[in-house]
């Protein structure tokens, strides 16, 4: 049963491993996905040479529910199907992400709970609810709770979707390809900074005006569209305090996140503004604050932007990796 009391049958959740899990189980590290993201988008801090080096420490990327491989509205059967699937919170994911890790590897403490995005959510409610369950926390570009700001930005989202003749309430024939592009523009428009555009970074992408930048061809996809809603939903009822533990006190919630932490947030970030970050670490009692110098936004660190933001957040894992 799910956080809200819906059911879920047959959740699935989907995994990739990298490196080998040692003897007394104690280089463990979770990695959960973001919105939109899936397993192989977060390789790109995995490898020799990295931070998360896979001949030292065994990684689990987690597919979060509803990104198209865990169980999502795209691949579960009927009754809750497409536009019929139930909310799924940041904690449904923290507590079946915790089973997975127990029963199939015996796992009962991690080295390190990273997470980027959505995935800060994740490794934020880790730390509230299984407080002795990790030695330490990076959540990156991320909050703890979904600010008023941000759960506005994905009202947006939500419409660029619905508001296609082709949404056909959720039960469309085929993929809605009008709501993808009117949902890059939001991205586009919330996802980077003033900084980025002021310094022209988008057209050292090889674009000749903004305009050429925000028409740019749309990628090949698997995306569908019940899925980023399903995310989405997810995204806007973050809050690791709303929940019979804690029942709404977010401050006790902060409290009970003992792990050493790294709280890294972007300067530039509309989502997730440092000013949020400083609030969550008032609360922490194991808490820093390192914001990422980015003018990327809220894609600072993230696949193909800046080197310099990538290297400063492997610092901030090798930093905790090494404590």
């Amino acid at each position: 049963m799910l956080h809200s009391g819906a059911y879920l049958p047959a959740t699935r959740i989907a995994y990739r491993t990298h490196g080998t899990l040692n003897a007394d189980r104690s280089n463990a590290i979770l990695f959960p996905t973001w919105f939109g993201g899936q397993h192989d988008a977060n390789e790109w801090i995995i490898g020799p040479g990295h931070a998360l080096d896979p001949s030292r420490y065994f990684i689990v990327v987690v597919n979060i529910l509803g990104n198209g491989m865990s169980s999502s509205p795209s691949n579960t059967p009927a009754p809750t199907d497409g536009p019929r699937f139930p909310l799924v919170t940041v904690l449904d994911n923290v507590i079946l992400q915790q089973r997975l890790l127990a029963e199939a590897f015996g796992i009962e403490r991690l080295a390190l709970v990273v997470g980027r995005s959505m995935g800060a959510q994740i490794a934020f409610q880790w730390g509230a609810w299984f407080p002795d369950a990790m030695a330490a926390l990076l959540p990156f570009v991320g909050s703890a709770r979904t600010s008023p700001h941000n759960w506005v930005f994905l009202e947006n989202v939500k419409a660029a979707i619905t508001s296609d003749p082709d949404w056909c309430g959720g039960d469309y024939a085929v993929q809605p390809t009008l709501a993808f592009r009117r949902m890059r523009l939001v991205f586009d428009s919330w996802g980077l900074s003033q900084a980025f555009y002021r310094q022209g970074l988008h057209l050292q992408m090889g674009f000749h005006t903004t305009a050429d930048f925000i028409n740019r061809p749309m990628p090949a996809s698997n995306a569908d569209a019940n899925n980023v809603l399903a995310q989405a939903a997810t995204w806007q009822a973050a809050d690791l305090s709303a929940n019979h533990r804690f029942q709404g006190d977010y401050a006790a919630a902060l409290r009970t996140i003992t792990a050493r932490t790294i709280v890294m947030p972007s300067r530039t970030d509309l989502y997730f503004p440092p000013e949020d970050s400083e609030i969550e670490i008032s609360h922490m009692p194991n808490a820093e604050l390192r914001v990422i110098p980015s003018v990327w936004g809220h894609r600072a660190g993230a696949p193909g932007t800046d080197p310099a933001d990538t290297a400063f957040i492997e610092a901030a894992i090798s930093d905790l990796l090494a404590g």
